[in-house]
Protein backbone atom coordinates (compact mmCIF):
# COMPACT_ATOMS: atom_id res chain seq x y z
CA UNK A 1 0.00 0.00 0.00
CA UNK A 2 1.78 3.05 -0.77
CA UNK A 3 -0.41 5.44 1.05
CA UNK A 4 1.57 6.24 4.49
CA UNK A 5 -1.15 7.27 6.39
CA UNK A 6 -3.24 4.39 7.62
CA UNK A 7 -7.04 5.24 7.22
CA UNK A 8 -7.83 1.55 9.11
CA UNK A 9 -10.81 2.48 11.32
CA UNK A 10 -9.56 -0.24 13.84
CA UNK A 11 -6.89 -0.07 16.22
CA UNK A 12 -4.94 -2.60 17.77
CA UNK A 13 -4.62 -2.74 22.44
CA UNK A 14 -2.31 -5.24 23.13
CA UNK A 15 -1.92 -4.56 26.80
CA UNK A 16 -3.62 -7.28 28.15
CA UNK A 17 -2.87 -10.55 26.79
CA UNK A 18 -4.58 -12.60 29.43
CA UNK A 19 -4.40 -16.28 29.97
CA UNK A 20 -7.50 -18.23 29.93
CA UNK A 21 -6.99 -18.98 33.68
CA UNK A 22 -6.81 -15.24 34.57
CA UNK A 23 -9.79 -13.84 31.86
CA UNK A 24 -12.49 -14.82 34.69
CA UNK A 25 -10.99 -12.80 37.86
CA UNK A 26 -10.15 -10.18 35.62
CA UNK A 27 -13.89 -9.73 34.30
CA UNK A 28 -14.99 -10.50 37.87
CA UNK A 29 -12.99 -7.72 39.24
CA UNK A 30 -13.87 -5.16 36.56
CA UNK A 31 -17.70 -5.68 36.70
CA UNK A 32 -17.69 -5.90 40.63
CA UNK A 33 -15.53 -2.48 40.34
CA UNK A 34 -18.08 -0.86 37.75
CA UNK A 35 -21.59 -2.57 39.61
CA UNK A 36 -20.06 -0.56 43.20
CA UNK A 37 -19.60 2.52 40.81
CA UNK A 38 -22.83 2.45 39.66
CA UNK A 39 -24.99 1.74 42.98
CA UNK A 40 -23.05 4.16 45.00
CA UNK A 41 -23.36 7.02 42.64
CA UNK A 42 -27.13 5.88 41.44
CA UNK A 43 -27.90 5.80 44.98
CA UNK A 44 -26.79 9.31 45.87
CA UNK A 45 -28.59 10.64 42.50
CA UNK A 46 -31.95 9.21 42.94
CA UNK A 47 -31.73 10.16 46.77
CA UNK A 48 -31.07 14.09 45.75
CA UNK A 49 -34.10 13.83 43.06
CA UNK A 50 -36.96 11.75 44.66
CA UNK A 51 -36.42 13.87 48.04
CA UNK A 52 -37.94 17.41 47.94
CA UNK A 53 -35.75 18.40 51.38
CA UNK A 54 -32.57 18.03 49.19
CA UNK A 55 -33.57 20.60 46.87
CA UNK A 56 -31.38 23.21 48.15
CA UNK A 57 -27.69 24.74 46.24
CA UNK A 58 -25.36 22.27 48.39
CA UNK A 59 -26.65 18.92 46.87
CA UNK A 60 -28.24 20.75 44.03
CA UNK A 61 -24.17 21.24 43.09
CA UNK A 62 -23.51 17.67 44.63
CA UNK A 63 -25.69 16.04 42.43
CA UNK A 64 -23.68 16.93 39.12
CA UNK A 65 -20.11 14.98 40.80
CA UNK A 66 -21.92 11.75 40.61
CA UNK A 67 -23.07 12.51 37.10
CA UNK A 68 -19.66 13.07 35.98
CA UNK A 69 -18.44 9.90 37.89
CA UNK A 70 -20.77 7.66 36.36
CA UNK A 71 -19.55 9.44 32.67
CA UNK A 72 -16.10 8.72 33.70
CA UNK A 73 -16.93 5.06 34.79
CA UNK A 74 -19.14 4.46 31.67
CA UNK A 75 -16.77 5.17 29.33
CA UNK A 76 -14.74 3.09 30.90
CA UNK A 77 -15.73 -0.15 32.32
CA UNK A 78 -18.33 -1.50 29.31
CA UNK A 79 -15.57 -1.10 26.78
CA UNK A 80 -12.64 -3.29 29.04
CA UNK A 81 -15.13 -5.52 30.20
CA UNK A 82 -15.57 -6.67 26.54
CA UNK A 83 -12.11 -6.79 26.15
CA UNK A 84 -11.61 -8.73 28.64
CA UNK A 85 -13.99 -11.28 27.26
CA UNK A 86 -12.83 -11.44 24.12
CA UNK A 87 -9.23 -10.67 24.29
CA UNK A 88 -9.15 -9.86 20.73
CA UNK A 89 -6.80 -6.68 20.87
CA UNK A 90 -9.04 -4.81 18.45
CA UNK A 91 -10.82 -1.83 18.99
CA UNK A 92 -13.10 0.56 16.58
CA UNK A 93 -10.81 3.84 15.88
CA UNK A 94 -13.99 5.81 16.34
CA UNK A 95 -14.85 3.88 19.76
CA UNK A 96 -11.76 5.08 21.07
CA UNK A 97 -11.68 8.63 20.21
CA UNK A 98 -15.27 8.56 21.83
CA UNK A 99 -14.15 6.79 25.01
CA UNK A 100 -10.85 9.44 25.10
CA UNK A 101 -13.58 12.29 24.92
CA UNK A 102 -15.71 11.04 27.82
CA UNK A 103 -12.61 10.47 29.80
CA UNK A 104 -11.74 13.94 29.31
CA UNK A 105 -14.66 15.31 30.16
CA UNK A 106 -14.78 13.09 33.33
CA UNK A 107 -11.17 14.53 34.09
CA UNK A 108 -11.82 18.11 33.97
CA UNK A 109 -15.61 17.82 35.05
CA UNK A 110 -14.42 16.19 38.30
CA UNK A 111 -11.91 19.35 39.17
CA UNK A 112 -14.66 21.56 38.31
CA UNK A 113 -17.55 20.35 40.64
CA UNK A 114 -15.01 19.73 43.40
CA UNK A 115 -14.28 23.65 42.69
CA UNK A 116 -17.72 24.80 42.99
CA UNK A 117 -18.73 22.89 45.91
CA UNK A 118 -15.96 24.03 47.72
CA UNK A 119 -17.22 27.55 46.58
CA UNK A 120 -20.74 26.68 47.79
CA UNK A 121 -19.30 25.34 51.64
CA UNK A 122 -17.49 28.52 51.49
CA UNK A 123 -20.44 30.86 51.07
CA UNK A 124 -22.30 28.49 53.29
CA UNK A 125 -19.92 28.51 56.61
CA UNK A 126 -18.31 32.13 56.02
CA UNK A 127 -21.43 33.56 55.31
CA UNK A 128 -24.34 32.05 56.63
CA UNK A 129 -26.71 35.14 56.75
CA UNK A 130 -25.72 36.22 52.89
CA UNK A 131 -26.88 32.71 52.01
CA UNK A 132 -30.00 32.47 51.02
CA UNK A 133 -29.38 35.63 48.94
CA UNK A 134 -26.24 34.33 46.89
CA UNK A 135 -27.24 30.87 46.97
CA UNK A 136 -30.34 31.65 44.86
CA UNK A 137 -31.53 29.12 41.98
CA UNK A 138 -30.81 31.54 39.17
CA UNK A 139 -26.86 31.66 41.05
CA UNK A 140 -26.89 27.67 41.23
CA UNK A 141 -27.72 27.28 37.65
CA UNK A 142 -25.38 29.39 36.06
CA UNK A 143 -22.27 27.90 38.54
CA UNK A 144 -23.45 23.84 36.86
CA UNK A 145 -24.02 25.75 33.67
CA UNK A 146 -20.43 27.40 33.54
CA UNK A 147 -18.65 23.92 35.03
CA UNK A 148 -19.86 21.72 32.26
CA UNK A 149 -20.14 24.26 29.19
CA UNK A 150 -16.14 25.00 30.25
CA UNK A 151 -15.52 20.95 30.24
CA UNK A 152 -17.36 20.75 26.76
CA UNK A 153 -15.39 23.52 25.11
CA UNK A 154 -11.93 22.89 26.47
CA UNK A 155 -12.12 19.48 25.55
CA UNK A 156 -14.06 19.59 22.19
CA UNK A 157 -11.13 22.08 21.32
CA UNK A 158 -8.47 19.99 22.37
CA UNK A 159 -10.43 16.63 20.15
CA UNK A 160 -10.90 18.84 17.24
CA UNK A 161 -7.07 19.47 16.97
CA UNK A 162 -6.31 15.80 17.48
CA UNK A 163 -9.16 14.61 14.70
CA UNK A 164 -7.30 17.31 12.20
CA UNK A 165 -4.61 15.38 12.61
CA UNK A 166 -3.32 12.05 10.07
CA UNK A 167 -3.09 8.79 11.27
CA UNK A 168 -0.28 6.57 10.54
CA UNK A 169 0.28 3.90 13.33
CA UNK A 170 -3.05 1.63 15.15
CA UNK A 171 -1.05 -0.19 17.95
CA UNK A 172 -1.99 1.44 21.14
CA UNK A 173 -0.02 0.86 24.51
CA UNK A 174 -2.51 1.69 26.71
CA UNK A 175 -6.00 0.10 28.39
CA UNK A 176 -7.97 2.90 27.56
CA UNK A 177 -7.86 5.90 25.20
CA UNK A 178 -6.93 8.97 25.94
CA UNK A 179 -5.69 12.28 23.92
CA UNK A 180 -1.88 11.34 24.55
CA UNK A 181 -2.64 7.41 23.67
CA UNK A 182 -4.08 8.91 20.27
CA UNK A 183 -1.44 11.36 19.65
CA UNK A 184 0.91 8.60 19.70
CA UNK A 185 -0.88 6.94 16.66
CA UNK A 186 -0.53 10.72 14.83
CA UNK A 187 2.68 11.01 12.04
CA UNK A 188 2.17 15.18 12.03
CA UNK A 189 3.62 17.74 14.18
CA UNK A 190 1.92 17.73 17.35
CA UNK A 191 3.70 20.68 19.03
CA UNK A 192 0.08 22.62 18.96
CA UNK A 193 -1.86 20.10 20.49
CA UNK A 194 1.21 19.28 23.48
CA UNK A 195 0.72 23.43 24.14
CA UNK A 196 -2.84 23.21 24.24
CA UNK A 197 -3.12 19.82 26.26
CA UNK A 198 -0.53 21.49 28.90
CA UNK A 199 -2.11 25.28 28.48
CA UNK A 200 -5.31 23.31 30.11
CA UNK A 201 -3.98 21.35 31.89
CA UNK A 202 -2.09 24.08 33.71
CA UNK A 203 -5.63 26.22 33.62
CA UNK A 204 -7.83 23.58 35.41
CA UNK A 205 -5.52 22.67 38.02
CA UNK A 206 -4.88 26.42 38.76
CA UNK A 207 -8.44 26.89 38.62
CA UNK A 208 -9.67 24.30 40.88
CA UNK A 209 -6.36 24.23 43.46
CA UNK A 210 -6.69 27.76 43.87
CA UNK A 211 -10.42 28.02 44.59
CA UNK A 212 -10.27 24.63 46.69
CA UNK A 213 -7.16 25.78 48.69
CA UNK A 214 -8.45 29.42 49.28
CA UNK A 215 -11.93 28.55 50.07
CA UNK A 216 -11.16 25.77 53.05
CA UNK A 217 -8.29 28.43 54.06
CA UNK A 218 -11.07 30.72 54.89
CA UNK A 219 -13.15 28.37 56.12
CA UNK A 220 -10.48 26.77 58.87
CA UNK A 221 -10.09 30.68 59.76
CA UNK A 222 -13.76 30.58 60.12
CA UNK A 223 -13.80 27.38 62.05
CA UNK A 224 -11.04 28.48 64.52
CA UNK A 225 -13.09 31.68 65.05
CA UNK A 226 -16.31 30.12 65.87
CA UNK A 227 -16.48 29.86 69.81
CA UNK A 228 -18.95 26.88 68.88
CA UNK A 229 -16.85 23.75 69.47
CA UNK A 230 -18.67 21.25 67.76
CA UNK A 231 -18.90 23.60 64.90
CA UNK A 232 -15.28 23.51 64.69
CA UNK A 233 -14.91 19.78 65.12
CA UNK A 234 -17.64 18.88 62.47
CA UNK A 235 -16.39 21.81 59.94
CA UNK A 236 -12.54 20.06 60.64
CA UNK A 237 -13.24 17.35 59.92
CA UNK A 238 -15.30 17.90 56.73
CA UNK A 239 -12.57 19.59 55.39
CA UNK A 240 -9.83 17.14 56.61
CA UNK A 241 -11.81 14.20 54.70
CA UNK A 242 -12.88 16.16 51.10
CA UNK A 243 -8.97 17.72 51.41
CA UNK A 244 -7.86 14.15 51.16
CA UNK A 245 -10.04 12.82 48.45
CA UNK A 246 -8.91 16.27 46.31
CA UNK A 247 -5.17 15.23 46.61
CA UNK A 248 -5.52 11.92 45.80
CA UNK A 249 -7.63 12.74 42.86
CA UNK A 250 -5.32 15.55 41.77
CA UNK A 251 -1.55 13.35 42.95
CA UNK A 252 -2.93 10.59 40.43
CA UNK A 253 -3.99 12.75 37.38
CA UNK A 254 -0.67 14.98 37.78
CA UNK A 255 1.17 11.87 37.71
CA UNK A 256 -0.66 10.11 34.81
CA UNK A 257 0.00 13.68 33.16
CA UNK A 258 3.49 13.77 33.96
CA UNK A 259 4.38 9.68 33.26
CA UNK A 260 3.76 10.48 29.62
CA UNK A 261 6.51 13.10 29.04
CA UNK A 262 9.07 11.01 31.79
CA UNK A 263 10.49 7.83 29.46
CA UNK A 264 11.39 6.16 32.27
CA UNK A 265 8.11 5.12 33.96
CA UNK A 266 7.72 1.83 33.68
CA UNK A 267 4.39 1.50 31.49
CA UNK A 268 3.05 -1.05 33.46
CA UNK A 269 2.83 0.95 36.19
CA UNK A 270 1.83 4.18 34.03
CA UNK A 271 -1.40 1.85 33.29
CA UNK A 272 -1.98 1.19 36.59
CA UNK A 273 -2.16 5.18 37.91
CA UNK A 274 -4.13 5.83 35.00
CA UNK A 275 -6.69 3.14 36.06
CA UNK A 276 -6.48 4.42 39.87
CA UNK A 277 -7.62 7.67 38.23
CA UNK A 278 -10.90 6.43 36.50
CA UNK A 279 -11.43 3.55 39.85
CA UNK A 280 -11.07 4.92 42.93
CA UNK A 281 -12.32 8.30 42.51
CA UNK A 282 -15.70 7.53 40.97
CA UNK A 283 -16.23 5.06 43.86
CA UNK A 284 -14.98 7.27 47.08
CA UNK A 285 -16.88 10.52 45.76
CA UNK A 286 -20.25 9.13 46.46
CA UNK A 287 -19.48 7.81 49.90
CA UNK A 288 -17.08 10.78 50.97
CA UNK A 289 -19.10 13.60 49.64
CA UNK A 290 -22.94 11.87 49.73
CA UNK A 291 -23.70 9.38 52.26
CA UNK A 292 -20.93 10.67 55.05
CA UNK A 293 -23.80 13.77 54.87
CA UNK A 294 -25.90 12.94 57.53
CA UNK A 295 -29.30 14.30 55.46
CA UNK A 296 -28.34 12.31 52.20
CA UNK A 297 -27.12 8.85 54.81
CA UNK A 298 -30.94 9.25 56.72
CA UNK A 299 -32.60 9.27 53.55
CA UNK A 300 -31.15 6.34 51.77
CA UNK A 301 -31.15 4.48 54.81
CA UNK A 302 -34.86 5.38 55.52
CA UNK A 303 -35.38 4.37 51.52
CA UNK A 304 -33.73 1.07 52.14
CA UNK A 305 -35.51 0.13 55.25
CA UNK A 306 -38.90 0.88 53.68
CA UNK A 307 -38.28 -0.94 50.53
CA UNK A 308 -37.33 -4.08 53.24
CA UNK A 309 -40.58 -3.79 55.21
CA UNK A 310 -42.51 -3.55 52.25
CA UNK A 311 -41.07 -6.39 50.62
Amino acid sequence: MNNQYNTSSFLQINVFNLSSESVIPAFLFATLCYMIILFCNLTLILTIVLNRSLHQPMYLILLNLPINDLIGSSALFPQLIKEILRNSGIMQYSACVAQAFFIHIYAAGTVFNLSAMAYDRYIAICYPLQYSTVMTNAHIMRIITIVWMSCLVLIAVLFFLLLRLPRCRSEMTNPYCDNASLLTLVCADTTINNIYGLLISVFSELVANGIVLYTYLRILIACFRSKRSDTKAKALQTCATHLIVFLLLECLGLFTIISYRLSNVSPHFRRFMGLSTLIFPPTLNPIIYGLKTKEIREKVLNFLKNRMFSS
